[in-house]
């Protein structure tokens, strides 16, 4: 029961601070939107005109798309296989590379978010030149029933088919599922990446772990059962999204509001559309497989503890034996720090072959953010490379880590559009 009360202590106080933080930027844009009204003298017409283009601009939606050109090579009904490979580089010798995005009811495409924006792009240009991503597709009554045995046997499939050896680079979900398959297929693993990756699920302060766990020590797996039976057997993309939202609401406001501010400024405009083109647009996860992810993982924590079994064996972070390296974000409220570190303590890597690394910001700023991508991904990814080569060359790490970084538009003092 104290785990419980400190849990529902954290809630209490965050959802506090999340209050008090919504009302101080409804009090910031509201004053700001009245201040830059009177500057330019605008009419009650000419607000009017400001607000339905705002109001047209939040309304307005696409379907979020790939950047970089891919083939899909591999395909099954819940995962595709896209190969990034250019047909210049399929010979190139380098360990191949292959990326697990976050599966959390949005599109995979959040690691090639935009052309000056991709995580894809900052590794190829690290030299990680054979390249290739498992996309992770929407979910439907036909694939309500898969499972973790499923996620990772695609996984291995992939990988067999990439030469049987791989980098795997996982965020998020993507890389406790990178990390259950390195433990259980070590042999395949050359150099494993976690970005915002819950390894300890209850260690330091997080929302949904605080939440999880009050509520499953009082009502066990019910309400998650009821939220995939309203799903027709699988978990709604909208309920994950309503549920970010919730935990953030001051991202929310802060995004929309800036949108009116910056209703004229095109450059901002269409970054609020391409963000809110992939965080709007949701879609469903394999009913199973949630289950499944928050019994073992969010509730039981049975991962950091030694105690996960899938389908007989032991997945035991002892096993992975490969260099590690580990990227979180200082402000990650969905994944803290403490819950990605606690990963070194647990595997097999010699501590000289850990490379622990801290972004400014929040979560989703660690896979598309600029500064993320430009300061934090290019050192990490070349080190990678300069183990994935027959003849690394320190000068040429610098120059790939130097190239890594050039692909990602400089923020220069632009506004970045507020995302959880």
């Amino acid at each position: 029961m104290p785990d419980i009360a400190a849990a529902l202590a954290h809630l209490a106080g965050y959802n506090t601070a999340a209050a008090a933080n919504s009302l101080a930027e409804l009090t910031r844009a509201s004053g700001a939107v009245w201040a830059d009204a009177i500057s330019r003298s605008t009419t009650p017409l000419g607000m009017a005109d400001r607000g339905l283009r705002w109001w047209r601009e939040m309304r307005r939606r696409s379907e979020p798309s790939w950047h970089l050109p891919s083939e899909i090579v591999l395909s099954t009904p819940f995962a595709h296989l896209r190969d990034f490979t250019e047909p210049a580089d399929r010979a190139a010798e380098v360990v191949p590379t292959l990326v697990l995005p976050p599966q959390a009811g949005h599109s995979s495409s959040v690691v090639d978010f935009s052309p000056t924006q991709s995580q894809l792009a900052v590794i190829r240009a690290a030299g990680l030149t054979r390249l290739f991503v498992l996309e992770w597709r929407a979910a439907t009554p036909r694939t309500a029933g898969v499972t973790i045995t499923d996620y990772l046997d695609v996984i291995d499939r992939s990988i067999e088919r990439m030469g049987g050896r791989a980098n795997l680079v996982g965020d998020c979900q993507g890389g406790w599922l990178a990390a259950i398959y390195a433990a259980l297929h070590p042999e395949r693993v050359h150099t494993l990446t976690l970005a915002g990756a819950p390894i300890d699920f209850h260690a330091g302060e997080s929302v949904i772990a605080s939440s999880t766990r009050t509520l499953t020590s009082v009502f066990g797996l019910a309400p998650y059962r009821a939220l995939v039976a309203l799903g027709g057997g699988n978990m709604p993309g909208r309920a994950v999204l309503t549920n970010f939202i919730a935990i953030q609401p001051q991202s929310e406001i802060s995004r929309q509001l800036q949108l009116l501010e910056n209703i004229d400024d095109r450059a901002h405009v269409e970054r609020y559309r391409v963000f809110e083109d992939w965080f709007k647009h949701t879609q469903d996860i394999p009913g199973a497989f949630y289950l499944w992810l928050v019994e073992h993982l969010f509730w039981r924590n049975e991962l950091i503890s030694g105690e996960l079994v899938v389908d007989g064996r032991r997945a035991d972070l002892a096993n992975i034996t490969c260099p590690l390296f580990l990227l979180a974000g200082s402000t990650d409220h969905i994944t803290p720090p403490p819950q990605l570190f606690a990963a070194a303590e647990a595997v097999g890597t010699p501590q000289d072959r850990i490379h622990r690394r801290t972004a400014n910001g929040g979560h989703l700023g660690l896979f598309m953010g600029r500064e993320a991508l430009r300061t934090d991904w290019p050192p990490l990814m070349a080190a990678v490379h300069a183990l994935s080569v027959p003849r690394p060359d320190a000068a040429g790490g610098d120059d790939h880590e130097r190239n890594a970084r050039d692909v990602v538009a400089d923020p220069g003092g632009t506004p970045e559009v507020p995302a959880p």
